[in-house]
């Protein structure tokens, strides 16, 4: 097999482009994942490997593939590139990824694909800038046990490698849709899902409200909150105490503090 060891290689400058270049990733239907833990989460996910990129010396294997992601990705129509140590360590953004890189098919979610059961706990996400706090809340969506996650009239796509990291990938385990805010709400409305908006003006404690209901969990932006669509779409309004001489939490912590409070509620 091939060892790639130059990222002067039109494959590595395509691998690396698509990390950077969202325009690229949709033209070319691909996105990167980094790391055996999260490439198996996407594959678990139904995710399509395209081409998987591998170092036998830091990934400890001789052949392509190994342990369960080789069973799994075996079957695909993925082809596997052998890399160099040395390459593997230009192009690999964090340490510890086990030696794996992949393109992979983007499958894009429509809200209609979401299947939700009795009480669903829904997050929302009005116009998140930041793929890092996407890929936080996420990671925290994943652990409260949320149905899904829409992303409203979204500045960054769900495909970008920042939010899939952030994510450890429960970017794939987490259903997440992106779709406009017109979209979601009468997704919401026509399934009798509560609306509770995070704002501060005309708001009750947040631990002051039922969320063992349907619930939807509504998330503005730190700088400048929820657009009106929101604040008059909504069920109630809520917020968290502000003790400090700071009038807003990163949005992520927000979400987090809001979802356990419906977990704690439910299994209380």
């Amino acid at each position: 097999m091939e060892i790639i060891t130059s990222t002067q290689n039109p494959k590595i400058k395509q691998l690396l482009a698509l990390q950077e270049k969202s325009k690229l990733r949709r033209e070319c239907g691909l996105f990167v994942v980094e790391g055996r833990r999260e490439l198996q989460r996407c594959i678990d996910a139904g995710f399509e490997p395209d081409t998987i990129f591998f170092c036998p010396e830091i990934a400890n294997i001789s052949v392509p593939g190994g342990h369960n992601l080789s069973q799994r990705t075996a079957t695909g129509t993925g082809s596997y590139i052998r890399i160099s140590k040395e390459l593997y360590k230009k192009i690999a953004y964090r340490e510890g990824t086990e030696g794996v890189i992949a393109e992979v098919k983007i499958k894009e979610r429509k809200l209609e694909d979401l299947k939700v059961g009795d009480n669903p706990l829904i997050v929302v996400l009005e116009s998140v800038e930041k793929p890092g706090n996407l890929g936080a809340v996420l990671r925290s969506a994943d652990a409260a046990g949320v149905d899904a996650v829409l992303v409203c009239d979204p500045l960054t796509d769900l495909f970008n490698p920042n939010l899939i990291r952030a994510s450890l990938g429960a970017a794939f385990s987490v259903p997440c849709v992106s779709c406009t805010s017109d979209e979601a709400i009468s997704w919401l409305k026509e399934r009798n899902i509560q609306i509770l908006t995070a704002q501060l003006q005309d708001s009750d404690w947040y631990y002051d409200i039922d969320m063992k209901c349907g619930t939807a969990i509504v998330i503005g932006t730190e700088a400048t909150g929820l657009t009106g669509v929101w604040r008059k779409a909504a069920d109630a309004h809520i917020k968290i105490p502000m003790l400090g001489t700071v009038d807003s939490l990163n949005a992520s912590v927000s979400a987090a503090i809001l979802m356990y409070e419906a977990v704690r509620q439910r299994n209380g």
